[in-house]
């Protein structure tokens, strides 16, 4: 009988803790600190991007907001701030996912 190891899914890991570091070579913990903050800005905007339509539709008559032009200057403010939230609470496993890949460019030399 052939064991198999499961494939780990990126999307469900939420934890908050950084992944392991590269197995060649040292990386000075600032680079590694640099390079998580990148990956966790990059995670934050692209779920701004993904939030951003969905906040659209909303109604701006005067609802939860108040509506108006102080809504539509805000609002913005608001998705990207959720968005960060999100990023630093493990987002959809996407910042796990680019640090690595920053780290393997870098690790390359590229």
């Amino acid at each position: 009988m052939t064991t198999t190891t499961p494939i780990p899914n990126p999307a469900t890991n939420f934890s908050r803790e950084k992944p392991a570091p590269p197995a060649r070579g040292g990386l000075a913990p600032q680079s590694r600190d640099k390079i998580d903050k990148a990956a966790q800005d990059f995670t934050a905007v692209a779920l701004g991007e993904l939030l951003s339509p969905l906040f659209e539709t909303l109604k701006q008559d005067g609802g939860s907001f108040g509506g108006g032009q102080g809504e539509a200057a805000w609002r913005p403010m608001l998705v990207q701030e959720i968005a960060k939230s999100m990023a630093l609470n493990g987002g959809l496993g996407i910042t796990t996912l680019v640090t690595q890949a920053m780290l393997r460019l870098q690790e390359n030399g590229s």
